[in-house]
């Protein structure tokens, strides 16, 4: 009797920081995978408003009471990061026509460096397709609140 293959997913961003929609595309995900990777990329030319050991401690309280979500991160490819842990999946959010642009071209070339790797797509709900985290971080620079889109468990005071 042959073993059924554990279904792995990786949902990869830079959570700088975690939004509320992040969570809830995570969530809804869980549905359609055994196990759900949500790993921090780390893009040593970029610069992040959060350390990146924040941005894992955020994550890991968020999801800390569901085993089926794991908190990683990792530099360079991302499909050579779900191939070199035994993913075959990656999971995206979709708010807009832009997003899926770009995120179709993405996902094609993950498949073809990643030797298969599919995408699944998940469009945001309403309520949560104006927010993305580049915006979440120009509120908090420009001295804002930004709780109603951040997780209950994310507190980030202005100008912190």
């Amino acid at each position: 009797m042959s073993k059924v293959k554990k279904k792995v997913a990786v949902f990869p961003g830079s959570f700088d920081p975690i939004t509320t929609g992040h969570v809830d595309l995570i969530e809804r995900a869980l549905i359609l995978c055994d196990e759900i990777i949500v790993a921090v990329g780390v893009n040593t030319a970029k610069k992040y408003l959060f350390p990146l050991e924040q941005r894992i401690k955020w994550l890991e309280k968020v999801f800390e009471n569901e085993p089926r979500i794991k908190v990683d991160h990792f530099e360079k490819l991302t499909a050579h990061y779900c191939k070199r842990i035994g993913a075959d999946f990656l999971v995206r959010g979709l708010r807009n026509a832009s997003d899926f642009d770009y995120e179709k071209t993405i996902s094609q070339l993950n498949s073809i460096l990643g030797e298969g790797l599919e995408t699944i797509f998940l469009i945001s709900r309403p309520e949560y397709s104006h927010i993305s985290s580049s915006i979440v971080r120009e509120i908090i620079k420009g001295g804002g609140t930004a709780e109603a889109f951040l997780p209950e468990q994310i507190k980030i005071h202005p100008n912190e």
